[in-house]
């Protein structure tokens, strides 16, 4: 039979469904700060998805009703299914075929007492001549959400009102010109998850490690932990430079004509 889905307008009772579950973005969604959970009751549900940008994390029991389900309101066409056991992602697979395409994440531990202070600044201060670091003020907002490269630096949060309040990051500019940046890509009580990019032709010169070690330095300033979550080994030998220790793979499955 099939169940129908709905927002639960207290995302709270779909708490236990993801206890355990160290991912940010399902925090945000589950403290009503950033995203939305979905589920089959409002106030007893036994399935929830807690999605929030491209991320839609899967728990309770595997719903095959769920898997397939797409909010009314969800104008994109590609979303990252994450499932809490291998039934959820059987169910991915069988639901959305070639579409769905497996990859693997990295989780790193989140550990309040790993960053070196005297290391991050260091690094953040390493700048090739030109380039320069600069909080991100309405004007860089505005550019950030202009460009594809750079919209995720940004784009969760619907204006730079709500960016400033929830929200926070760094620029590095040349000329400028926007040409990298670190920044929240969503935000939760107790800090934010980092995203981190640098437009093609100013790759591969210490930019995100410079920008990245200025936003962990200003996090641990406010008292925000800087969540930081690996699309590939890439970001995760960043991430080891910055003082965060490796947890575990996991799988995720990108959904393409979502």
């Amino acid at each position: 039979m099939t169940k129908k889905m709905e927002r639960i307008c207290q995302p709270q009772y779909a708490a236990d469904l993801f206890a355990g579950w160290e991912e940010t973005p399902i925090w945000s969604c589950i403290q009503g700060v950033m995203g939305k959970v979905y589920g089959d009751h409002q106030e007893h549900p036994t399935s929830a998805a807690a999605i929030l940008g491209d991320f839609c994390f899967l728990a309770g029991e595997p719903s095959k009703d769920l898997v397939a389900y797409k909010p009314k309101e969800s104008g994109q066409n590609f979303i990252i299914m994450i499932p809490q056991s291998k039934k959820w992602g059987q169910l991915i697979r069988e639901y959305w075929g070639e579409k769905a395409k497996e990859v693997t994440r990295y989780a790193v531990k989140k550990e309040q007492n790993n960053f070196v202070s005297e290391k991050l600044q260091k690094m953040a201060s390493n700048l090739p001549a030109g380039y320069e670091i600069k909080l991100i003020t309405r004007e860089l907002y505005d550019q950030c959400r202009k460009m594809e490269w750079s919209r995720d630096l940004v784009g969760q949060y619907k204006s730079f009102e709500e960016y400033e309040r929830l929200g926070l990051g760094f620029a590095v500019v040349k000329d400028g010109e926007l040409v990298a940046g670190a920044s929240s890509y969503s935000s939760y009580k107790e800090g934010i998850e980092i995203q981190i990019d640098t437009q093609m032709d100013h790759r591969r010169k210490g930019l995100a490690r410079a920008c990245g070690a200025t936003l962990i330095l200003e996090c641990l300033k406010r008292g925000l932990y800087p969540s930081w979550d690996a699309q590939n080994q890439e970001s995760l030998s960043l991430a080891e430079q910055f003082g965060y220790y490796p947890s575990h793979s996991y799988p995720a499955y990108e959904i393409w004509d979502y």
